[in-house]
Parts: structure tokens; sequence; C-alpha cells
């Protein structure tokens, strides 16, 4: 049985060390990669983006096991930032370069569907209207 990545966990391992350390955190991502929402003004010749994801830059910082979501200002305006754990290339201290850089991923493989159209044993929640 194959085990999940361990990129999401090294992320927020990283992350927690270099804010204790009171160094500026910066992600180091594919912006060309499926499912990136970065503003493309900004992503550079090799088709990647560095963002500053510490906490005086950010608001409402997720970093999940599936992807890293905040939103941050760009030239003023307020964007909404997605990112997947299998874009990020690395991660690294703005002050003195400390951190770790990853080798590429693939995205993870969809989940099968049965004929209908769900999940395999999954149910698919609902609502009802109860007066």
């Amino acid at each position: 049985m194959a085990m999940t990545s361990s990129r999401p966990y090294l992320i927020r391992a990283l992350y927690e060390w270099i804010v204790d350390n009171d160094f500026t955190p910066h992600i180091v991502v594919n912006a060309l990669a499926g499912g990136v929402e970065v503003p493309q003004k900004y992503v550079n010749k090799e088709g990647q983006i560095v963002l500053n994801i510490a906490p005086r830059a950010v608001a409402s910082l997720e970093l999940g096991n599936k992807a890293i979501s905040f939103n941050a200002r760009f030239g003023g305006i307020p964007t909404d930032i997605y990112v997947p754990c299998y874009a990020v290339l690395g991660i690294y201290a703005r002050e003195n370069g400390q951190g770790m850089m990853f080798d590429a991923e693939a995205p993870p493989e969809p989940e099968p569907t049965t004929p209908d159209g769900g999940g395999s044993d999954q149910k698919r929640p609902s609502l009802r209207v109860v007066k």
C-alpha cells in the first residue's frame, strides 16, 4: 500500500521552524502546474513564482495536506491564492536561504468513480428541509 506524500508535512514543519526563528518563509511554486491559482503577472520566465507566506504578509493561511491557500495583496489588490502541495518546489527563509527544495512531483491520481459518477464507497451528502 502506497503512503501519502511527505511534502505537505515537510512544508508545515519547515514553515514553523522558519517562523519560530523570526525569519520570513517563502515558497517557490510551479505556477504552470494544474490547479495553481496565482497572479500570472508575477510568474517568471521559468513558470515559477516565489510567494511570501509570513504571518504578517498573508491572511487565512491554511497549510493543508492537499494544498496551501491564503489571501495576499499583489499590487495592492487582495488576491486568493491556491497552491496544490505537489506544485510547491521549495520553502526557505528569505534572510539566509535555509530551507528545502523538492523534486518534481506528479499530481495525485484522481479517485476512482463508479459508473453512476459517484465516489467508490462514499455517499454524497445531501440536505433536506425540516419544518
